[in-house]
């Protein structure tokens, strides 16, 4: 039996409450919010005010953490450090530097815990096929990619639920940092990291908040293949469709379908050698309708009991978490500097550009007591 503490019981941290019971092997065993009146509907469980009393209990084997992005890093180094598996909510850290030091935290544990996020859209059985038939080469060489995601519509009441939400000293980002981290997340785990971004980001533009609330990137991969990444919360109703092209046809995903249009030659091949100067190549399709959800965050939880009792193979590891948020602080960077960032992302550089972003923002941190920032531009908790 894994005993689990929850630390923060927001909106998410009250649905780990709710579902972690359910999850054969799991036994929660205590929770931990910095604000006692949340902790009052919770006096069946041990109760903590301060995430470093819950990790040196002694109570529990694994933390779940569910608190403001900018802890995620330095609740989950105090965790490893104390021998503890931990399971992040999405994104790991708020940039890559933070990143890069949980990690390095996690590689350093002489225990070998299990570190994994809360990436639950891989447990979705449609994103799954999907990434099988782009690995496995079906589509041949992948030529473009395009993701319009802009089913996020969130309104001013969302963003006014929490003081620290949409600011950069609070949240570290928006629709990016948010909502679009399990995107990010897929695109890179479907096709691969690109090495190029520009994008174009608007801040505030819906809403009346200080970061991003609508992207729209342009990407490049390694291959030549070219991108682009739409989204927003500021837009209804929505779309999410998904399209990767290929030298050997095209996958569409959208409301749930997948169609897989396969050409019966390879379209470079049609084009450098047909006679016919408008040559339509030959095509089938094949419609794949919804394969279900999946068992998302319940799944991820599972899958990290077994990977602690049974070494079974994370879903989502959470070393690979720093791939979305470096997308997402590429996009940042680019705005606001108006050039295209090279992949790998500087990270030193990120770091210090939030930095000066947070030293604008509104949001006031020494109201709240799990923000601080310290010497290198990094956030944590207190």
């Amino acid at each position: 039996m894994v005993r689990f503490g929850i630390i923060g019981l927001g909106n998410m941290g009250r649905e780990h409450v709710r579902w972690l019971p359910t999850v054969p092997g799991a036994e929660l065993a205590a929770v931990c919010d910095i604000v006692p009146e949340k902790l009052d509907a919770y006096s069946n469980f041990q109760r903590f005010e301060n995430s470093a009393d819950l990790i040196r209990s002694g109570l529990v084997d694994a933390v779940l953490i569910a608190t403001p992005h900018y802890s995620h890093t330095t609740i989950g180094i105090d965790a490893l450090e104390n021998g503890l598996h931990v399971l992040t909510e999405k994104p790991i850290s708020v940039h890559k530097a933070d990143c890069e030091k949980l990690i390095a935290a996690y590689r350093s544990c002489p225990n070998k815990p299990v570190f994994g996020a809360m990436f639950n859209q891989r447990t979705g059985p449609n994103y799954q096929e999907i990434r099988r038939i782009v690995q496995s080469g079906e589509l041949g060489p992948i030529q473009r990619v395009s993701w319009i995601i802009t089913d996020w519509f969130r309104t001013e009441a969302y963003y006014a639920s929490g003081g620290w939400r949409a600011t950069w000293a609070g949240e570290g980002g928006g629709v990016l940092l948010n909502q679009c981290p399990h995107n990010l997340d897929l695109l890179q785990w479907i096709c691969g990291m690109p090495n190029r971004v520009r994008a174009f980001c608007t801040f505030g533009k819906y809403h009346d908040i200080e970061v991003e609330d609508e992207v729209t990137a342009y990407l490049e991969w390694p291959n030549g293949a070219t991108g682009v990444f739409i989204a927003t919360t500021g837009e209804a109703p929505g779309t999410n469709r998904l399209e990767i092209a290929g030298d050997l046809g095209k996958l569409t995903y959208e409301n749930g379908r997948i169609t897989v249009f396969q050409t019966e030659a390879p379209v470079s091949q049609v084009n450098a050698t047909s006679p016919n100067p408008f040559a339509v190549v030959p095509t089938t399709s094949k419609v794949t309708e919804s394969l279900g959800s999946g068992p998302q965050h319940v799944g991820i939880i599972e899958n990290f009991v077994r990977a602690i009792e049974q070494e079974e193979p994370l879903i989502a590891p959470a070393e690979e978490g720093i791939h979305s948020v470096e997308l997402a602080n590429a996009m940042i960077l680019s705005s606001i500097t108006g050039q295209t960032v090279e992949l790998p992302l500087d990270s030193e550089v990120y770091a210090a550009q939030l930095a000066s972003l947070v030293e604008g923002s509104t949001y006031q941190k020494t109201n709240v007591r799990e923000l601080v920032p310290d010497m290198t531009g990094s956030f944590g908790s207190v």
